[in-house]
């Protein structure tokens, strides 16, 4: 299913770098597989198939990069992204479409893109692409992430406490990372969700509980005390400033 933005007042998200990408594309089974394998790297990823859609995306969610077609319906993606820009939008957009003559790709330059590639594209140059992207609206932060004898890489997702690897799933590696990018600022349960789960397809509020139950039994496999994530009564979890 897809969301409609009427319903993404659902959610409240806080302010965090957590990598979050806008899909704008009006072929909807290409833009659940794109959705599917940017998911499998570990973006969250919200779809919209139009372009007032996505403006209304764009107002009510911050987003770390838009992946944008050019030809869709009502608001087509040239001029979607140059709309975005004179409003002052400075998140990276990457145009993915089948238009591919020189003077299309100057087009979308010029009207405000940071890439632009052509379909049919070959994933691992598209994920190349976004993580350059990503890293160049990044530069300020740490490439490695540390929480006491806790390491985090997130271009290389490997995860190390005191020299020991730990074997996430994609889920848990998401909820470790974001945890970490906040340190000591309190995440509900509903934020997380809002976080690390597409629009889309929220879970039960509990189903954050079972994750962070799993992550604490990793943890403490690999040397960590079992309040290196602590639980802040009736409001959510941060990381324990005692072993950071």
């Amino acid at each position: 299913m897809l969301l409609t933005p009427d319903r993404c007042d659902f959610f409240h998200i806080s302010q965090v770098n957590f990598m979050r990408i806008l899909l704008i594309e009006d072929d909807i089974r290409l833009a659940e597989t794109l959705a599917e394998a940017l998911t499998d790297q570990l973006y969250t990823v919200d779809i919209a198939i139009d372009g007032e859609s996505a403006l209304d995306y764009t107002k009510a969610f911050e987003y770390d990069l838009l992946l944008l077609d050019v030809m869709l319906p009502e608001v087509d993606g040239f001029n979607l992204c140059q709309r975005l820009r004179s409003h002052g939008y400075q998140i990276p957009i990457l145009i993915l479409t089948a238009r591919d003559t020189i003077a299309d790709k100057i087009t979308g330059l010029d009207a405000g893109a940071d890439d632009y590639i052509v379909k049919p594209v070959d994933l691992g140059e598209l994920f190349a692409r976004i993580r350059a992207l990503l890293r160049r609206g990044h530069s300020s932060l740490p490439p490695i992430l540390k929480w006491g004898n806790l390491d985090l890489d997130p271009s290389t997702y490997e995860v190390i406490y005191a020299s020991n690897p730990m074997h996430l799933t994609p889920k848990e590696y998401s909820l470790l990372e974001l945890l970490l990018r906040n340190g000591r600022r309190v995440l509900s349960r509903r934020a997380i969700i809002g976080h690390i789960w597409p629009i889309e397809t929220p879970p039960e509020e509990d189903t954050v509980k079972v994750h962070i139950r799993s992550l604490r039994q990793k943890l403490k496999a690999v040397g960590a005390p079992e309040n290196f994530i602590e639980t802040v009564h009736s409001m959510g979890y941060r990381l324990n400033k005692e072993y950071g």
